[in-house]
């Protein structure tokens, strides 16, 4: 039986990290480049400063605190979460210059494409809560690496391929990342042992981080859904439309968890576990479920505007979204399935089972130092 001590990750994750972080500042300081344009620069600055503002406050705080009720893992929770967003915005920028101007090789540095990178990076933010706790810092950077370019991969060729803007891209993150991360899951499952599971429980004060967490995703939510509307009228529906589906949730889901709870009493995580895959943070009901739905929703008003408008262009729109939905799936899964493959490799170091969902594994308590 294997030690049930944390591997040291000294050996590997500074000089992986550092050496990473040297090629990014390199590239960035050969292929990158601020933007100069001088139109109409003090609206431009106020506005997608103000958006940016909001996406980063959801990244940083709501994905952080989302994900902090392990009792015994809250350091861990918000800090990668931290790390993973830094990393993350700095490759999203790259790849998503480099894809967007391939023969030139020049990335125009911008506010509204280190918005957009900071969107692309919530991918990874989203997957990690379904092996929170199972996996090192070394295994999350590749899978911020590997998640973001494949997320960057599938918005392109719905863009080029399938008619989807930038915008409708970006929003089936949701269906991506869910199940992205679920596909890791499952290459991650094996039987939890008693101590893991008691480790895994939630308290009290965790769970008001997680539900402070929560309430800071609710607030900004409406600011990501139409960060990248440039046309007034859309981006005004898009806060609207946003603001209604999560009051609504809000107060649907509340009566639900109190109407199946046998004592009618509301749980924080009131949706059981149907497809036998650990899943730490319930990615599935919190992210891809809700984007199923939604695009299978959108589908369906599609279909019912055609019935009425008689417009046939609108039957061509339907199968392009159809795709799109169909796409943002397939790839998240294939891409879930090779990152979750390779992040088992014994080369990572990964935390033995016995010390999931544990700070200590990972973080020095001098007061609790035994021989680690």
């Amino acid at each position: 039986m294997g030690s049930k001590y944390p591997r040291s990750m000294r050996g590997c994750l500074p000089l992986w990290t550092l050496i990473l972080e040297a090629a990014l500042i390199v590239i960035f300081f050969f292929f990158a480049n601020y933007d100069s344009s001088s139109k109409d620069p003090k609206k431009i600055v106020v506005t997608h400063g103000a958006i940016l503002q909001d996406v980063v406050v959801m990244a940083a705080l709501g994905m952080g605190f989302l994900t902090s009720s392990l009792w015994r893992y809250g350091w861990s929770s918000v800090a990668f979460n931290l790390f993973m967003l830094a990393l993350g915005v700095q490759w999203a920028v790259l790849l998503d210059g480099f894809l967007e101007h391939p023969p030139s090789w020049k990335v125009v540095i911008k506010l509204s494409r280190i918005q957009q990178a900071t969107m692309s990076a919530m991918s990874a933010l989203i997957s990690v809560g379904a092996i929170l706790g199972k996996a090192n810092l070394a295994q999350l950077v590749l899978m911020v690496l590997m998640e973001v370019t494949a997320f960057s991969a599938m918005r392109m060729i719905s863009r080029q391929f399938l008619v989807a803007d930038n915008h409708v891209s970006m929003m089936y993150i949701h269906v991506f990342a869910a199940y992205f991360g679920l596909t890791v899951a499952w290459c991650f499952s094996r039987p939890l042992p008693k101590e893991a599971e008691e480790k895994e429980q939630r308290t009290t004060s965790p769970s008001l981080f997680a539900m402070l967490g929560t309430l800071f995703l609710w607030m900004f939510w409406p600011s990501f859904n139409s960060a990248l509307l440039t046309i007034p009228h859309e981006r005004k529906n898009g806060v609207f439309n946003t603001y209604y589906a999560l009051a609504v949730s809000a107060v649907t889901a509340i009566s639900l968890s109190a109407l199946t709870h046998p004592q009618g009493k509301i749980s924080m995580v009131c949706f059981n576990r149907m497809l036998g895959i650990h899943d730490t943070c319930g990615v599935h009901y919190t992210f891809g479920l809700p984007g199923l739905l939604g695009g299978i929703t959108y589908i369906g008003l599609m279909v019912h505007k055609i019935s009425w408008s008689k417009n046939s262009m609108l039957g061509f729109q339907v199968l392009f979204d159809t795709g799109v939905l169909s796409l943002s799936m397939a790839m998240g899964l294939a891409s879930g399935l090779i990152t979750g493959l390779i992040l088992n490799l014994k080369i990572w170091k990964a935390p033995h089972v016995a010390k999931y969902f544990d700070d200590q594994a990972f973080w020095e308590f001098p007061h609790l130092a035994v021989g680690f």
